[in-house]
C-alpha cells in the first residue's frame, strides 16, 4: 500500500496503465482527498508533462462541477495528485454495477438526468476555451446518492481552440482509442476543435443505453478505420426500447465530419431536456426536429473541400489501383496557385491509406534548401522512421531484418541521412570511399531498395513531396529510379508545385518529359479557383444558412476580391469576421452583416497585404518573433529562435502562444516537461511571406548571418557540404527575397 507523508490510505478504487487512484485523509484536517500517483517508478516525461498539465488546467479552472486539484506534490521518483473526494466513483464503475442489476440497464430518466448535467460541464468547459479531448466513463465521476457529477483528467486537454494532428502509430494516439473523435486520429485532414468532446461524448451515451461500444475490434487499426469510416449500429437495433429520437441525437453527435456534428452544447443539452420533458409528462418521447436551438456564436470556417469532388474522386482511384495492384507504381502531379489547396486535397486520402493499413509520408521542399540533395525525401523518411520506432519489440526486429535484406552491406547509406535509422539496423560497417558521381549513384540504387522495403500489398506507401519548383537535381534523377524501377510495386508518388512559377526550362518540367517518353504512369490534377457556387457554399455552412440566397451578394464580393483563392477566401472572411462586419446577434440567434458597409471598406484584394494587416494587429513582441520564425523557415523551433533573439525559451513561448490562438502558426511537437512547445509551422506559406516581408533589408541579412553561423557551429563533418549549401542560400534570400 501507498505511504505518503501527510496522508492516510485508505484503499485503492482505480488502476490504469498509467496512473493508481487511491482514496485517503489530509492528515492535518481529515480533509477526504483522492490521490492519483504515477504508477512508473520513473515516470517517461511525456507522463510527467501530462500529469502537471491536468494539476495546472484543473487546479485553474473555478468551476463547480470540475474536481477540484488541491495540490501537485513528489513522491519518491515519481507525482501524486491530490484531488476532491465527493464520494463519487466513475461512470465506468456505475455502469458495470448497473449491468448486474436486475434490468441489467441504466433507466431511461436516469441516463437523460445525468446526459444533461455532462453536457452542460462540457458546455462550461468549452466556455473557459479548454477541449477536454479525452470524454470517456472514466474521467467522468458521478455520486449516485447526491446525484453530483464532476468531470476528471485533463492530461492532455488543450487551450488552444484548434490543434493539428499528425498521423501517428495507433498505439501511441493521445485519449482513449475507442472514445476519440475521427480528427484526433490525425487521418481525417482536419483539426481537432472543441466539437471533438461531442463525438468522444456521443461514444459515452451510446456505451451507457446499449451496454456497448459502437466499434468493438482488439486491432487499433481497425478501430481508426471503423473511427474515420464507417457507421455505428443504430442503438436502437441493438436496443428496441431506446426511443427513436435519442437515437437520433446520439448518431448526430457520432458524425464523422464536426460540421455535421451538433455545433453547441446547448444544442445537445436542449435536445436532451426537451426528450426528459415528454417522458416525465407523457412516460414517452415523440419525435422533434433535431438541433432548432443548436446555435453557435463561433464563427467557424468548414475545414471540408469544396468544389473539388472530381478531383478527390481522380485522386482516390488512382490510390485504389496501386492497392489492389491493377498498377505497381503511378505518379500524380498536383498543380494550381500558392493557396489553390493542393495540400488540402492530398490530405484527403488518409481515410483509404487507413483501409489498407498503408503509410503516408510527406516532405516539403524549401528555398532556404534548394541546393541540399533529397531534402524533402529525407524529411518524408524521417517521419516514416519516426512511426516506426513506436511499433513493438516484435515489429522492430521484423523491420530490421527487412531493411538490412534490401540494403545488405550499404546500411551506412540510409544511416547517413537518416540517423535514427541505426536504432531499427545498429551499427553498419564503414562505407569505401567513392567519387561523387559513383557515390551519388550508390545512394539512389541503395535508397531505392531501402523505399521498396515499405511498398508491399500488406501496407502500400505513399509518399506525398510538395513545392516541386524548389526541387534540386539529385531528387530529380531519385525520381526518376523510382518511378522507372519495374520491381517496384504498391508505390504512390504524388507531388506538387506552383505551376505559374513552373516554365518549360525548368529541370523539373524536363524530368518528367524524360519520364513520358519512357511510358512511366504519370497523372495529373490541375487545381482551378472556386467558383461562384462553391464560395457560396462556404459561407452559408459558415454562416449557419441553408439559405444560399441569403448569402449572395456576399459570396459575389469575395469571389471578387480574392479569385476564388480557396487559402484568400478563408483569410478574407476572417477579415470580416475580426473587423465586426461579420457579428452574431444574440437576440436574434443569427449572423449578420451589411453588404454595402462592407463594400465601403475598400479591403485589399492582395492576400499578402491582408495577411501583413492581420500580423500588424498583434503586439509588437509576437510580431518580433515571427519576424525571426519567417527567416528560419516554414518550419521552426523554439531552441533555435531562444538563441537568434538572446532569450530563454520561456520568454519566448507567450509570443508564439499568442499566434497559435490567432492561426498564423501550429505545434508539430508535443507540450514538453516545462509546459512549453518547441516546434511549429506555419499555417501557409503566404503567411511565413507575409511575416518576412515585415523586415528590413539589413535585419535580413543580421538574422539569416546568424542562423548561418548557427549551422555552421552544430554541423557534422559528414553534412558539412551540404549545410555549406543552406547557409550560402540563405545569406541570397537574405539580400535578395521579397
Amino acid at each position: 500500500m501507498l505511504s505518503i507523508p501527510n496522508y492516510q490510505i485508505k484503499n485503492q478504487i482505480y488502476e490504469s496503465n498509467k496512473s493508481v487512484v487511491y482514496r485517503g485523509l489530509r492528515k492535518t484536517d481529515k480533509l477526504p482527498v483522492i490521490l492519483k500517483v504515477l504508477k512508473e517508478d520513473y515516470p517517461t516525461p511525456s507522463e510527467i508533462t501530462h500529469y502537471k498539465l491536468e494539476y495546472e488546467i484543473t487546479h485553474n479552472l473555478n468551476l463547480e462541477n470540475i474536481i477540484k486539484a488541491y495540490s501537485l506534490e513528489k513522491y519518491q521518483n515519481t507525482l501524486v495528485i491530490i484531488l476532491e473526494d465527493f464520494g463519487g466513483e466513475s461512470l465506468k464503475i456505475f455502469m458495470e454495477k448497473q449491468r448486474q442489476t436486475e434490468t441489467g440497464k441504466i433507466s431511461l430518466q436516469k441516463f437523460l438526468n445525468i446526459a444533461i448535467k455532462i453536457v452542460e460541464i462540457i458546455g462550461e468547459i468549452h466556455f473557459s476555451n479548454i477541449i477536454h479531448k479525452d470524454i470517456n466513463p472514466s474521467n467522468i465521476v458521478y455520486n449516485p446518492n447526491s446525484e453530483e457529477i464532476k468531470l476528471i483528467d485533463f492530461g492532455i486537454s488543450t487551450t488552444f481552440s484548434r490543434v493539428n494532428p499528425a498521423i501517428k502509430n495507433p498505439h501511441i494516439l493521445e485519449g482513449t482509442l475507442a472514445y476519440i473523435s475521427p480528427e484526433q486520429t490525425g487521418r481525417m485532414n482536419r483539426a481537432i476543435d472543441y466539437r471533438t468532446d461531442f463525438y468522444s461524448l456521443g461514444v459515452t451515451f451510446y456505451e451507457l443505453l446499449t451496454n456497448q461500444l459502437p466499434f468493438i475490434t482488439e486491432d487499433t487499426l481497425e478501430l481508426v478505420h471503423c473511427h474515420i469510416a464507417k457507421q455505428p449500429l443504430n442503438p436502437v437495433k441493438i436496443n428496441p426500447e431506446i426511443p427513436k429520437i435519442l437515437a437520433d441525437i446520439i448518431m448526430k453527435m457520432l458524425a464523422k465530419n464536426a460540421e455535421d456534428r451538433y455545433q453547441s452544447a446547448w444544442g445537445i443539452q436542449t435536445d436532451l431536456i426537451n426528450c426528459l420533458m415528454q417522458l416525465e409528462t407523457n412516460n414517452c418521447i415523440e419525435e422533434f426536429i433535431l438541433g432548432e436551438n443548436d446555435i453557435s456564436d463561433k464563427f467557424q470556417i468548414p475545414e471540408k473541400l469544396y468544389g473539388r469532388n472530381q478531383e478527390v474522386e481522380i485522386l482516390l482511384d488512382a490510390f485504389t489501383r496501386i492497392a489492389n495492384n491493377r498498377s505497381s507504381i503511378e505518379m500524380m502531379l498536383v498543380t494550381g496557385y500558392s493557396g489553390i489547396g493542393k495540400s488540402s486535397l492530398v490530405q484527403e486520402i488518409y481515410k483509404p491509406i487507413t483501409a489498407h493499413r498503408g503509410y503516408f509520408i510527406s516532405g516539403k521542399f524549401n528555398q532556404f534548401q534548394r541546393n541540399i540533395p533529397y531534402s524533402a525525401i529525407i524529411q518524408a523518411f524521417n517521419e516514416l522512421i519516426r512511426q516506426l520506432l513506436t511499433e513493438t519489440k516484435t515489429q522492430l526486429n521484423q523491420w530490421r531484418e527487412k531493411i538490412l535484406t534490401a540494403v545488405g552491406p550499404n546500411g551506412q547509406v540510409i544511416i547517413d541521412v537518416i540517423p535514427e535509422v541505426e536504432l531499427i539496423i545498429d551499427k553498419q560497417p564503414k562505407l569505401p570511399e567513392l567519387g561523387a558521381n559513383e557515390a551519388q549513384n550508390r545512394f539512389n540504387l541503395v535508397f531505392a531498395n531501402f523505399i521498396k522495403v515499405f511498398c508491399k500489398k500488406e501496407h502500400p506507401l505513399v509518399i506525398f513531396l510538395d513545392d516541386l519548383q524548389w526541387v534540386d537535381a539529385a531528387t530529380l534523377k531519385l525520381i526518376k529510379l523510382m518511378v522507372t524501377d519495374t520491381d517496384t510495386q504498391y508505390l504512390f508518388l504524388i507531388v506538387s508545385y506552383r505551376n505559374n512559377e513552373v516554365e518549360n526550362a525548368h529541370p523539373l518540367m524536363i524530368t518528367l518529359q524524360e519520364l513520358r517518353h519512357q511510358r512511366a504512369i504519370i497523372n495529373q490534377i490541375n487545381l482551378a479557383p472556386l467558383k461562384l457556387e462553391h464560395i457560396s457554399e462556404i459561407i452559408a455552412d459558415t454562416l449557419q444558412t441553408t439559405h444560399i440566397t441569403q448569402v449572395k451578394a456576399l459570396a459575389e464580393l469575395v469571389k471578387h476580391k480574392t479569385d476564388g483563392n480557396p487559402f484568400f477566401v478563408n483569410e478574407f472572411l476572417k477579415n470580416l469576421y475580426t473587423e465586426k462586419l461579420i457579428n452574431f446577434d444574440f437576440e436574434r440567434l443569427t449572423w449578420i452583416w451589411d453588404i454595402e458597409q462592407i463594400k465601403a471598406q475598400a479591403i485589399t484584394d492582395n492576400v499578402v497585404d491582408l495577411t501583413i494587416a492581420k500580423l500588424k494587429k498583434l503586439p509588437e513582441s509576437t510580431q518580433n518573433i515571427l519576424r525571426l520564425a519567417a527567416c528560419v523557415g516554414s518550419d521552426f523551433n523554439l531552441n533555435l529562435l531562444s538563441i537568434i533573439c538572446d532569450k530563454i525559451p520561456a520568454e519566448i513561448f507567450p509570443q508564439l502562444k499568442e499566434a497559435m490562438t490567432v492561426g498564423l502558426i501550429f505545434p508539430t511537437s508535443e507540450l514538453d516537461t516545462e509546459l512549453l512547445i518547441y516546434n511549429y509551422k506555419f499555417t501557409h506559406d503566404r503567411i511565413q511571406q507575409a511575416a518576412y516581408s515585415l523586415i528590413d533589408e539589413a535585419q535580413k541579412t543580421e538574422i539569416h548571418l546568424k542562423i548561418g553561423r548557427l549551422l555552421w557551429q552544430n554541423t557534422s563533418p559528414e553534412t558539412l557540404s551540404e549545410k555549406i549549401f543552406e547557409i550560402v542560400d540563405r545569406l541570397n534570400l537574405g539580400i535578395t527575397l521579397i
